[in-house]
């Protein structure tokens, strides 16, 4: 995951700082050091590095800090804020025009993500009740334009081409188009280079002219580091943007990039790329990405990613299932189906507070694996089995391992673990009847004992 070293590092600053009761200026100056050394490998350029170390020295030093009865906490509070302000303080959204629609022009390098982004956006906005309208203005690069189409069928997007015609008037028809069909919301797709050149700013200064779109978004490689930070600067000086689609943050990226893009070009990271798959994108919250960075997690993104996936009716009938102890194995794959839809194992956990220090990467993936074994045996039961696990002999183990590639102990693993959830769901349920105080079972996330 990204910023998972720096976060690492940071947190190692801090707890030798929480070791010590009272602080001076000596240990403060020795923990400033080390969270420089950590932005540094993280690859934050060196000016922004040497900004940040100095305001929070600044701040750190003061009479407040050192006769605090907490003042480790207090110098993690100023880092959080700092970071925090660093990314840019508030969300930054996009711009909305006096009368649409909006035109949204999406640029950047080859191969950095611009028409999977340009979907990507779109079926956001189709979420939020918009009617995008997606528009192929890249003409060069084999294949742009059915892959636009591609992207744009799945996300649920109409998409506007015109061959390879000359992306100016495309870019311009498709505006006119969108007033005449209700489109709200003009994507733009247009045309990377592999090196930013003059060419390529005409062409786009030419688009912008003619369309005068309400938001420029700069779609730029978080893996390729303080290289993106140039990137930006330099299409910012040729077209003004008006904000950065950070990609792959998801990736093993060391961040640098988020981290100096707001105060190298004084433009905000608008939105980020967080995987593969459309739904993967997310609003930049500086002050959340700053409590991920310092292992406080981030629950309001954690609550937002479970109301997008997770069906609220679904919820409701499974809630009363619990409560009636009626919850069979049918509920438990769709339970697990939920979970696999809100992402990855490793980026659900980092967003709870203290979890992506005390879960490894190793046990992350290993959870995952568990999961997925546990679908494929419950999938390769019949639907009575699954309703009356009790029913299931020896021959039907041997049937049902052989069936999900698994052995008869996995099998014997997964109805045990079942067989302690419904005890679990008993219990809490006398708890309710009885009215009497008992000691409620530890239960797991993911509400599996493993």
């Amino acid at each position: 995951m990204a910023f998972e070293g720096l976060s690492e590092k940071l947190s190692a600053a801090f707890k030798r700082l929480k070791s010590k009761g009272k602080l001076s200026e000596a240990d403060i100056k020795e923990a400033m050091r080390e969270v420089r050394l950590a932005l540094l490998e993280a690859d934050v350029s060196y000016k922004v590095t040497k900004d940040f170390v100095s305001k929070v020295s600044e701040r750190a030093v003061g009479a407040q800090v050192l006769e605090s009865l907490t003042p480790a906490q207090q110098v993690i509070k100023i880092v959080n804020e700092e970071l925090t302000a660093l990314m840019g303080n508030e969300s930054a959204r996009l711009n909305s025009p006096a009368k649409p629609p909006a035109v949204i022009m999406m640029c950047g390098l080859q191969g950095s993500g611009k028409t999977t982004h340009s979907a990507k956006l779109a079926r956001m906005l189709k979420g939020q009740g918009r009617r995008p309208l997606l528009v192929a203005c890249d003409v060069y690069r084999p294949a742009a334009i059915k892959q636009l189409q591609v992207v744009g069928e799945k996300a649920g997007v109409p998409v506007f081409e015109m061959g390879n015609d000359n992306p100016i008037k495309i870019a311009k028809k498709a505006v006119s188009h969108a007033r005449d069909y209700g489109n709200d919301v003009v994507i733009l797709d247009t045309a990377g280079r592999l090196h930013i050149d003059e060419t390529l700013m005409g062409e786009l200064q030419g688009i912008k002219k003619e369309v005068e779109p309400t938001d420029i978004l700069l779609v730029i490689d978080s893996m390729t580091g303080q290289d993106a930070v140039n990137v930006a600067k330099s299409f910012d000086d040729a077209l003004g943007i008006d904000g950065v689609i950070l990609t792959k943050l998801d990736g093993d990226t060391r961040g640098g990039a988020a981290l100096s893009v707001k105060a190298v070009t004084g433009k905000p990271i608008k939105f980020v790329g967080m995987g593969e798959k459309l739904e993967d994108l997310e609003p930049f919250h500086p002050a959340r990405m700053a409590s991920r960075i310092l292992g406080m997690g981030d629950v309001l993104s954690l609550i937002e990613k479970a109301q997008e996936h997770i069906d609220e009716k679904n919820a409701e009938e499974m809630a009363k299932k619990l409560k009636e102890n009626s919850f069979d194995l049918n509920d438990l794959l769709a339970q697990m189906q939920q979970i696999k839809k809100m992402g990855p194992l490793q980026q659900v956990m980092s967003m709870l507070p203290g979890a992506a220090k005390a879960i490894k990467d190793e046990d992350a993936e290993k959870g995952e694996q568990q999961l997925k074994q546990m679908e494929s045996i419950i999938c390769s039961m019949t639907p009575r089995e699954r309703e009356r696990p009790q029913i299931i002999n020896p021959s039907r183990k041997r049937r049902i391992a052989a069936g999900s590639g698994t052995e008869v102990p996995d099998v014997n693993r997964l109805l045990k673990q079942f067989e302690q959830m419904q005890k679990m769901m008993k219990q809490l349920g006398g708890m309710g009847k009885k009215g009497k105080r008992r000691r409620m079972p530890m239960m797991p996330p993911g509400g599996m004992p493993f």
